[in-house]
């Protein structure tokens, strides 16, 4: 009569289971790509601007860990980051040489999950 539950205890053991270890990973569930990344090009300076929307309850652990700038297809920059400067929404600025005509493209990488690649034309 016994062995005629057995499936039944096994059953409820592997799903508390898989419910304390997904309990144990609620940060990865809040995970996502930015939500925008913005240009802007200051040709007289030849500063790049970029302003990414990523929201995050803990910037110091699920944040925007890297910011790769792209030139007409060549690698610029691979900038790194440990955290973000703010929950919401920040900018960057960084030193681009850029003429009219190149194409620059940013992506933006979530520190848990996703990117979101941006391009932009400078104008002629």
């Amino acid at each position: 009569m016994l062995n005629a539950y057995r499936p039944s205890v096994v059953l409820v053991g592997f799903t508390m289971t898989v419910l304390i270890f997904l309990a144990g990973f609620p940060i990865a569930a809040n995970a996502h790509p930015p939500k925008d990344v913005q240009l802007i090009y200051d040709a007289a300076s030849q500063k790049l601007s970029v302003t990414i929307i990523h929201n995050s309850i803990t910037p110091s652990m699920h944040y925007i860990k890297q910011v790769e700038i792209k030139k007409s297809g060549a690698l610029l920059s691979n900038n790194q980051y440990k955290s973000q400067p703010d929950k919401t929404s920040f900018t960057y600025t960084y030193n681009v040489q850029a003429a009219p005509g190149d194409v620059v493209e940013v992506t933006s990488t979530c520190s848990i999950y996703g990117s979101k690649t941006v391009k932009l034309d400078i104008a002629k």
